[in-house]
């Protein structure tokens, strides 16, 4: 069996791992960098591929997915969920980067026609090798992928073993394998307790509103949105709270998709008591009120949420609250790192309050620790989605505790 990195190898995004075992060729994930330049995996021809099986519906996991189906018919698996939200995904990544990608529409529709839902653990085979998705805890849907041919392998994908209020969280108890192919976004940070994280986004909230100011929340519209939405309402937040974007049709996906969420119950409650944004004319009023405002994008790469930011920036009593993860390169990133706001070029001077708040979606390295150490049997270690000097000093620490772990570099193939 061979594994190769074509992505995320001691980076953040592009994520692609390709796992050849004997006539069978499995692709998994494909993903693009989503800062201002876009950055893609290395190159796969769709003809040599068995399968393609994506873990969950990021863009750094499934941007550069339509591609394979310009020329190529690859049979493509994921659970249902997953397939929906991809579709979604890509769609939105059309209308806002067209220009710059080497597929349309018709790529993406074609990946949904060639994709089977699978259902967590319910094994499946591709050409002889057995495989399985257990709950990656990531976002709704993700999944860690097993496969069983010559050699096992266990691909974790984005992996979050923390509770969140929309999600149950990824198992320690996983099955005895060769090779774990590993995430290691936090490898090298713990992240504070998450009622703590909550409650410091609630009392800035606060502040922000009762000083007579609005509070924009850039959220991924894949699952922190919705757990934002439920944030909100577990603490009978007595302020307005708008959602905005494509957050909204993502709202509907995951009702459809009881099975995939903690509470299906507290989420369709905790959104009935938002007010959803109905366009323009609401966006204009609704920036100048009191108020909460939920918008995609979380990195502030698109959608009502640069509008929004433009406008809140302004005003010292406003507030803009980082939820997430902020790639470099783009507005979040220079926003948290700079003070200031950077859309293509132009630089905008913030006034507005920034706080920054720890909802991650990925395991800490407490987490990753504890994973690790509960694995079956001795297998081989392998680091990916981290940046370099933490997935670096990340594998020395695990190899001197007498685990076997390497930190893998793009291009780099593993026999």
């Amino acid at each position: 069996m061979q594994i190769k990195v074509l992505g995320a190898g001691g980076n953040i995004g592009n994520s692609g791992i390709l796992v050849k075992d004997n006539s069978t060729t499995i692709l998994l994930d494909y993903g693009l960098n989503p800062g201002k330049n876009i950055v893609h995996p290395l190159h796969v021809r769709p003809k040599d591929l068995t399968a393609l099986i994506t873990t969950h519906a990021h863009l750094d996991h499934i941007g550069y997915e339509p591609y394979l189906y310009i020329d190529g018919n690859v049979p493509h698996y994921a659970t249902k969920v997953t397939i929906e939200l991809t579709e979604l995904l890509l769609y939105d990544l059309i209308n806002i980067s067209g220009d710059k990608l080497p597929f349309t529409q018709q790529e993406v529709k074609k990946l949904v026609r060639m994709s089977k839902a699978i259902e967590y653990e319910e094994p499946f085979n591709i050409n002889g090798i057995e495989t399985e998705f257990f709950n990656a805890g990531h976002i709704p849907g993700s999944s860690m992928v097993y496969m069983k041919g010559s050699k096992r392998v266990l691909y974790t994908g984005d992996i979050n073993h923390i509770q969140t209020r929309l999600l149950t969280p990824a198992s320690y108890d996983l099955p005895e394998v060769d090779y774990i192919v590993s995430e290691c976004t936090y490898a090298m940070q713990d992240h504070p307790e998450r009622e703590q994280e909550e409650k410091k986004l609630i009392d800035f909230s606060n502040e922000i509103i009762e000083d007579g100011g609005t509070v924009l929340v850039p959220a991924f519209a894949v699952g922190r949105a919705q757990e934002l939405a439920e944030i909100y309402y577990s603490y009978n937040f007595k302020h307005d709270v708008y959602m905005d974007g494509m957050a909204l049709t993502v709202n509907d996906i995951l009702l459809n998709n009881p099975q995939f969420l903690r509470d299906p119950e507290f989420l369709r409650n905790a959104l009935g008591r938002l007010n959803y944004v109905n366009g323009w004319e609401d966006r204009r009023k609704i920036v100048k009120e009191p108020a909460v405002i939920i918008s995609p994008a979380g990195m502030l790469m698109g959608g009502a949420s640069v509008f929004y930011s433009k406008k809140i920036s302004k005003n010292p009593k406003n507030g803009i609250a980082i939820v997430a993860y902020q790639v470099e390169g783009t507005p979040g990133r220079s926003l948290v790192e700079e003070g200031s706001l950077n859309f293509n070029g132009n630089h905008y001077s913030v006034n507005a309050k920034v706080g920054k708040f720890d909802l991650s979606s990925h395991s800490g390295r407490s987490q990753l620790l504890q994973m690790f150490k509960s694995l079956k049997g001795s297998p081989k270690i392998i680091l990916v989605h981290g940046e370099q000097e933490n997935c670096e000093a990340f594998a020395l620490e695990l190899n001197s505790m007498g685990l076997n772990a390497t930190c893998a570099r793009t291009g780099e193939v593993i026999e």
